[in-house]
């Protein structure tokens, strides 16, 4: 019968330090697309998201064509779309006014729920403006280094985030 030998801790640790690994990999890695929406002309539609202070935010968004099959085509005058982005105390993060797309960053000074109004001028007889919006905040915004290159925003990472890293390569 062969002497077992006993386990140390670090051995013992591995599969959940590689749990550890996954789990924040997951968490870190975007999964969600751009959500779609329908806006009548001269309505508004508002999507709200709950940011912490010091988090960041970026968006992105584009009216799309009314015609699906051909996605190349020059969108009509009729299909813009105007935009304000407001911190939990109204002020504002972002204003475009009239404009096919745009994309806004930002990081929240305030913390509670920040607001996208999406609105587009009256038209006659009522025109149906499709467009998409993406909108991450926290660990899912991952444009941060291409926002950092325009000297955007501050995008330091979080303390937290940096000492789990931190630990995962050292082990």
């Amino acid at each position: 019968m062969a002497a077992r030998r006993p386990e140390s801790a670090a051995t013992r640790s591995v599969p959940l330090r590689a749990l550890l690994f996954l789990a924040v990999l997951f968490s870190v890695s975007p999964s969600a697309r751009a959500l779609r929406f329908d806006l009548e002309s001269g309505h508004t539609k508002c999507i709200s998201d709950e940011i912490k202070v010091g988090s960041m935010a970026v968006g992105k968004y584009h009216v799309v064509g009314p015609d699906p099959s051909s996605p190349e085509s020059q969108l009509p005058d009729s299909h813009r779309v105007s935009l304000r982005v407001t911190s939990p105390y109204g002020n504002s993060m972002h204003y475009a006014e009239n404009v096919p797309s745009g994309h806004f960053a930002f990081t929240a000074a305030e913390a509670g729920d920040y607001l996208a109004c999406f609105w587009a001028p009256d038209h006659k007889p009522p025109v149906s403006i499709t467009f998409e919006f993406d909108w991450r905040s926290g660990v899912t915004a991952k444009d941060w280094p291409n926002v950092a290159k325009k000297g955007q925003v501050d995008v330091s990472i979080p303390l937290a985030f940096r000492s789990c890293f931190v630990f995962l390569l050292n082990s």
